[in-house]
């Protein structure tokens, strides 16, 4: 009896325990109970509002749609960006550097027939020091000309045109870099000109000239003969010993052999075609820039040396720039005021024999080199006699 009184708590105690557990197990599921249902009446209530709000926009924006007038903007006429625009000419002073200056240089049209009205014209390039001695002689060589003929100088960067500038030559310099006689940076000048000149779409023959030069013809007659003619003229020619072969770099080869090194005047005339193929050049030119140094003279053989390999067919092999080279040395002969007479200019005018267009004759020249400022004062004098210049 004794042991029975004392499982009696025991198993109470056991019973209030499931009953506690169950309570909580059903207070556990009411409330889970509870929020489900409040979820799902959230939810559903969320969408209905969501539902009215955009039925509510959409019918605020139909109110506004079918209650405001519609307003007819008005239409502007867009100008037209035509060929002039693309085909205009940049400034004599740009800011492009030489890699954009020689890609820009470097298009041409595939079709050869402008859809426009084009006048040719001749791009004079003189190649200077400073100022072009002889300003004055071609001012009156130009004078009545214009729109056959466009001007640019390449002069020293330390030129800072101290003296009065010719009115035909203002505003026509190149950004130019220094340039040393001999160097390559001198056909480095060269490409840099006909670059600038061939951004005229309308340039079609390039003559490139010195501040010495002078026309021993006028206008008329150099347009018509340079216009006319089916020919480049890039003095090229072989020379033996050691002022012409004898500056062959035998590492130019295999690019360059011997036999292919030519010998020439840097003074040349050349069309639109053939001057876009110097300023394009990346096979020939690098070779000379590496390899012909000190006594090698690229001036006067990368353009002779290129043309003959490249482009023979098209080219006279002579220059159109006169000058005398039977008193010897290094150097042509300058020429004074005194040294200049009509005989002179006559002979330096008509005193050769060559072919032009297939045929022979004695207008071989249209310019001449290495004259004198003193010498300007009968240059203009002897100008309407001899070369029918404007007086």
């Amino acid at each position: 009896m004794k042991g029975q009184k004392q499982n009696l708590p025991t198993t109470s105690t056991k019973l209030f325990n499931a009953q506690l557990q169950l309570i909580n197990v059903l207070s556990f599921l009411f409330l889970f109970g509870c929020g489900l249902v409040t979820g799902v009446v959230l939810s559903s209530y969320l969408k209905n509002l969501s539902f009215n709000l955009h039925v509510s926009q959409f019918s605020v924006s139909t109110t506004t749609t079918t209650t405001v007038p519609l307003v007819t903007l008005p239409t502007f006429k867009l100008p037209r960006v035509g060929l002039k625009e693309h085909l205009k000419v940049p400034d004599v002073k740009h800011d492009m550097d030489e890699k954009e200056l020689l890609w820009r240089a470097s298009m041409t049209p595939r079709i050869r027939e402008y859809p426009f009205d084009r006048v040719p014209k001749v791009a004079f390039m003189f190649l200077t020091k400073g100022p072009v001695l002889m300003a004055p002689l071609w001012e009156r060589f130009f004078q009545g000309h214009e729109g056959l003929y466009s001007i640019y100088v390449h002069s020293s960067p330390s030129y800072n045109e101290s003296e009065p500038e010719s009115p035909v030559f203002h505003g026509r310099r190149i950004p130019s870099k220094d340039v040393q006689w001999g160097n390559t940076n001198i056909i480095e000048a060269e490409r840099r000109l006909l670059a600038n000149a061939l951004l005229d779409i309308s340039n079609q023959r390039f003559v490139l000239l010195s501040e010495s030069c002078i026309p021993i013809f006028d206008f008329s007659t150099v347009y018509t003969y340079l216009m006319n003619s089916t020919k480049n003229h890039v003095d090229s020619y072989v020379l033996d010993g050691p002022v012409g072969n004898g500056r062959y770099n035998p590492r130019m080869r295999p690019v360059i052999k011997i036999e292919q090194w030519r010998k020439g005047s840097q003074w040349f005339e050349m069309d639109r075609d053939l001057a876009i193929e110097v300023v394009s050049d990346q096979e020939y030119f690098p070779v000379f820039q590496k390899y012909c140094k000190g006594r090698c003279y690229a001036d006067e053989h990368y353009l002779p040396t290129f043309v003959s390999m490249k482009h023979s067919e098209r080219n006279s092999n002579r220059s159109l720039t006169w000058v005398d080279w039977s008193r010897g040395g290094a150097h042509p002969a300058k020429f004074l005021r005194r040294e200049v007479t009509l005989e002179f200019l006559e002979r330096m005018r008509s005193g050769s024999k060559c072919v032009y267009n297939a045929n022979s004759t004695n207008t071989c020249f249209l310019f001449a080199r290495k004259f004198w400022p003193d010498a300007l004062e009968r240059l203009l004098r002897f100008a309407p006699k001899v070369m029918h210049f404007n007086s």
